[in-house]
Parts: structure tokens; C-alpha cells; sequence
């Protein structure tokens, strides 16, 4: 049995960073940073299948050994915590999210003043200074997408007349994603659109957290750092009592297969499963057969987002009547627009894993619901783009 545990061999972490008892038959992955700070789990084992949480950070480096602190100092250049150069705003669409990127980091946000008028309008003035600051700006344009959109782009302007030096849209989740190429004739690729806006508006550069599509990135004509939210569901999964000849990774259509493939990559090259999907509208899919074997196995789910929850439901349900004996569903982006809900709590799933790129409402969970926190992941991002080093040495 401890043979078939999966272990990073080239993690740079010494054992005691990871969170799991070595003496416990489970799957084992070490965090894929090179050099950063881990999103911790506040003792996962005790959340029982999903019961929600979402870890809030009260220091920048919680729950790491002396070991591990020790590496790091090693091998990034020093932090200056109180470095008045840098600023974070948040907007509305995320305040917790905002505040976790901030303790991580050891700032406060900044103090800013959003409002909306009678008839609507937004109002935004920044309420301290910001020249020659560098600035970022916390904000997904998740629902309701047009207002929280609208806001980022007002912010951005308050900045740019305000003389910060560099503004940086902070977008953990992108809306308008999906619209990235033309299916029909007449239509419009509003992801190209959005993308304008945002030049425009003034931002000099975009973080965004697993974009739909990595051409998206191409729309834009300004910098654009991508960072995924892999490593911080590969983290969780490690605290499950998989084994690895049990483990199937299964991409819900065919358009997902090379996201599934890298996270099946680093669960030590589990076997990759493929639901074959045919799309008749907006929304609406009808699941045809499925390629590969998971009789008898536990089946991971992967997917950028969850809308409606109508794809990976009906892939659920064929994994189940092709012998899979648990189904785990595992997502960046809850965007869970109705009925996903009551689909994703019909008993189809083990446990769904999402991360906090979108606030969910104490109303929409339900039992196999997780949280996981992305605020170390974009916290550390932030620091290096702010100290211009590298960014895709995280991931690596």
C-alpha cells in the first residue's frame, strides 16, 4: 500500500512542510511551488466531506515550519511588508477575498470609496494617495457581471487620473471568458471586447485566474499574468485516502482534455478518462459515451468552472452507470447560476471542490460543498509582479 503513494519526488519543500502524517496510507502531493508560500488548510481532515469553509489567513505565512521559512528566505529576494509603493483596493464584488490577499501579505487595503447613485450609476474616489504608487485592484467580474464589470473599469479610471504609476486588474474570476471565438455566424467575441475596455480604461496589466480559454490571453495588449488554481485543489486531494491505482482523472468534455491531462500530470500520471459531449444550445449538453476505463475507481472531475452544473452532472452520472464508485468534482470557479444546486447536491457527487475566486452565499451550500482559498496564490503573484520576478516559476 505505501508503495502506490504518490509523492512529488523534486518538491523543494523539506518533508515537514507537508500537512499530511506520513504514517497514513493517503495520496501524497507536495504543493508545486518552487519558492512560495503554500494556501495552508486549516486541518481538512476534520471537514467531513465539504462541509464549506474557507481558511482566513491572519498571518502572511501561516502554519509554516522554521524549516520552510528558512528555504524561503533563501531563495526570494526580501519583502519589504510595509513598502508604501504598494497598494491593494478592493472592489465589491469580492471583499474577502481582498482582505485574505492582504493578510497574506501583511498590508492593508486601501481605503476607497465606492457608492452607487439613485439611478444606478457608480461612484468611486480613492481616499488616499496613490501617486507614483503601484496599484492593484481586486475585482472578478462574476454576477452580476455587467455592474461588477463596470466598477472595475471605473476604479481603474479613479487610479489612472489619481497618477498612480503602474494599475494592475487583480480578475480571479473573468467574465465574458466563454465568448472568446466565433461558432455561428453574427456573433460577437465579447472576450476581445472586455479585454479593450480594461486597455483602455488605463490598467497596465491583468492578473487572471484560470482563464476559460489561454488564447483570452492573446485579446489583451497589455501584460497578462495567468495563474491557476490547480496547486490549491492538488493540495486538498492530497489529504484524501486515495490511492493511487484507484484515482482516474476524467475531463467533462472534450474542450477541458488538456487541463485534465496537467492535473493528471502531477497526481503522478493518473489515467485520463474523457466524457464525449454533444452541445445543443446555451447551457445545454447531452453527455454520448465516455472514453477510457473508471470501473471501480474514483473518478476526478476537472473543470476551469461550474454555470448551471448541466455538463458535469450528466458526466457524473455516466461515470456512475460505467462503474465508477465515487465522483469528485473539482472547479475554480463556482459560478452556479440556477439549477446547479439542486444538481450539484442530487448525491451524484463525493464532494465538489471549489476555490473562493467567487463568493458563494451561505444559501447555496449544501453538504458536500469545499472551499478552498486562492489568496496565498494570488498574494504571492502580487508580490512578484510587484517585485518583478517571475511568475511562472510557481507553477513549475
Amino acid at each position: 500500500m505505501m508503495a502506490s503513494l504518490l509523492q512529488c519526488p523534486t518538491s523543494p519543500f523539506p518533508p515537514s512542510f507537508s500537512s499530511i502524517n506520513r504514517r497514513s496510507p493517503v495520496l501524497r502531493f507536495h504543493f508545486p511551488f518552487r519558492h512560495a508560500v503554500r494556501c495552508n488548510l486549516v486541518d481538512p481532515i476534520k471537514f467531513e466531506n465539504g462541509k464549506p469553509y474557507a481558511p482566513l489567513l491572519s498571518t502572511p505565512a501561516l502554519h509554516l515550519s522554521s524549516t520552510a521559512t528558512s528555504h524561503l528566505e533563501k531563495t526570494l529576494p526580501p519583502f519589504n511588508k510595509y513598502d508604501t509603493r504598494l497598494r491593494i483596493f478592493s472592489g465589491t464584488a469580492n471583499p474577502a477575498l481582498s482582505h485574505e490577499i492582504a493578510c497574506y501579505m501583511g498590508l492593508e487595503l486601501g481605503k476607497i470609496k465606492i457608492k452607487r447613485f439613485a439611478d444606478g450609476e457608480i461612484y468611486v474616489q480613492l481616499q488616499e494617495s496613490v501617486r507614483g504608487c503601484d496599484v492593484f485592484l481586486v475585482q472578478p467580474t462574476c454576477p452580476p457581471a455587467n455592474e461588477n464589470l463596470m466598477e472595475l473599469l471605473i476604479m481603474i479610471d479613479a487610479c489612472r487620473r489619481a497618477s498612480a504609476k503602474t494599475i494592475t486588474a487583480v480578475i480571479p474570476y473573468f467574465g465574458y471568458a466563454r465568448a472568446d471565438r466565433k461558432t455561428q455566424g453574427r456573433e460577437s467575441i465579447a472576450a476581445k471586447l472586455v479585454a479593450n475596455l480594461i486597455t483602455e480604461a488605463g490598467a497596465n496589466r491583468v492578473l487572471a485566474c484560470d482563464l476559460h480559454s489561454g488564447q483570452s490571453i492573446g485579446y489583451f495588449d497589455i501584460p497578462v499574468d495567468h495563474v491557476y488554481g490547480q496547486p490549491v485543489i492538488l493540495d486538498y486531494l492530497a489529504s484524501k485516502t486515495i490511492c493511487s491505482d484507484e484515482l482516474v482523472v476524467v475531463s467533462p468534455d472534450v474542450g477541458g482534455v488538456a487541463r485534465a491531462r496537467a492535473f493528471a500530470k502531477k497526481l503522478s500520471d493518473a489515467p485520463l478518462a474523457i466524457v464525449d459531449k454533444r452541445r445543443h444550445g446555451h447551457n445545454v449538453a447531452e453527455v454520448m459515451n465516455l472514453i477510457g476505463d473508471v470501473k471501480g475507481k474514483v473518478a476526478v472531475m476537472v473543470d476551469d468552472m461550474i454555470d448551471t452544473a448541466g455538463t458535469i452532472t450528466k458526466g457524473a452520472a455516466l461515470l456512475h452507470q460505467e462503474g465508477a464508485r465515487e465522483v469528485y468534482a473539482c472547479s475554480t470557479h463556482a459560478v452556479f447560476s440556477p439549477p446547479a444546486i439542486e444538481r450539484l447536491s442530487s448525491g451524484l457527487f463525493q464532494e465538489v471542490i471549489i476555490t473562493n475566486t467567487i463568493p458563494v452565499s451561505e444559501q447555496n451550500y449544501f453538504p458536500q460543498l469545499t472551499v478552498l482559498s486562492v489568496a496565498n496564490l494570488l498574494g504571492e503573484t502580487i508580490w512578484r509582479v510587484h517585485d518583478d520576478c517571475s511568475v511562472s516559476s510557481i507553477f513549475q
